[in-house]
């Protein structure tokens, strides 16, 4: 795809927009990474851990506060039982493997997503990590685990209705701001940029309320091929484009 140009002043100066806080990531293509190579799928989503090292790494190089990733989504309880469990391993093992170092880097964890159908023992690590993280300041990775953006809206909905309902709130005091002080993401800015690896064109039921004006950038590689110099990559770019938010812009 072609790159971005650089917004441009009166002046007919290129410039650069500060670069994102907040960079979100669809890590897509395990599978078909595998399965290029011959290999099993599980091995596939093995190698795409490895890709978020890197791109957490990277994160904090470069110097953004927040960033998200899309790990396991609520369509996902479709695939086979057994791909099911080899990714809910997967993320017994980051925990396991990476909560010491990631909280000695000043890294906060947020899992956020629907605790509906997950085993103790997994909620039991969610809560660890987030726990044992919380102070951090350094970045914040949210993992997105049995994440739904549908399900995220109607979650902050229903706490709405349920305020409304118990006299707590008035409905003309319901508005955006609201809304967004509820959905699980609040923690965090509204991500700037959203990154989908693999080539394929669509958001897939991520960030829909929060990502609703963040850039979106395609990559025509498979997740556990991404990289520092991938991340910076899509980050130059992002800098180059002029963002309008619906106004003329520059």
């Amino acid at each position: 795809m072609s790159e971005p140009k650089p917004s441009v002043t009166d002046a007919g100066v290129a410039t650069l927009r500060p670069p994102p806080r907040h960079v979100a990531i669809i890590m897509d293509g395990n599978g078909r990474w595998a399965k290029a190579r011959g290999l099993p799928r599980a091995m596939g989503h093995k190698e795409g851990v490895e890709a978020l090292r890197r791109a957490v790494e990277a994160s904090r190089d470069l110097g953004l506060s927040h960033l998200s990733v899309y790990a396991f989504s609520t369509e996902n309880w479709n695939r086979p039982q057994q791909e099911i469990d080899a990714l809910f391993d997967l993320l017994r093992l980051f925990v396991k493997r990476d909560l010491a170092r990631l909280h000695r880097d000043g890294v906060r964890i947020r899992i956020i997503g629907s605790r509906d159908g997950l085993n103790e023992d997994i909620l039991g690590l969610i809560d660890e990590a987030m726990n044992l993280t919380k102070a951090n300041t350094k970045l914040t990775l949210n993992i997105a685990f049995n994440y739904g953006g549908r399900g995220e809206i109607v979650a902050a909905v229903k706490q709405i209705v349920e305020a409304v309902q118990a006299g707590r709130l008035n409905p003309t005091e319901i508005d955006e701001a609201m809304i967004s002080r509820m959905i699980w993401t609040a923690d965090s800015p509204d991500p700037d940029l959203v990154i989908r690896t693999s080539g394929e064109l669509r958001l897939s039921n991520f960030l829909l309320w929060s990502g609703a004006y963040a850039e979106l950038m395609f990559m025509d590689l498979w997740w556990p091929d991404f990289n520092k110099e991938s991340l910076e990559k899509a980050i130059d770019a992002f800098r180059r484009r002029d963002r309008r938010f619906g106004g003329l812009g520059s």
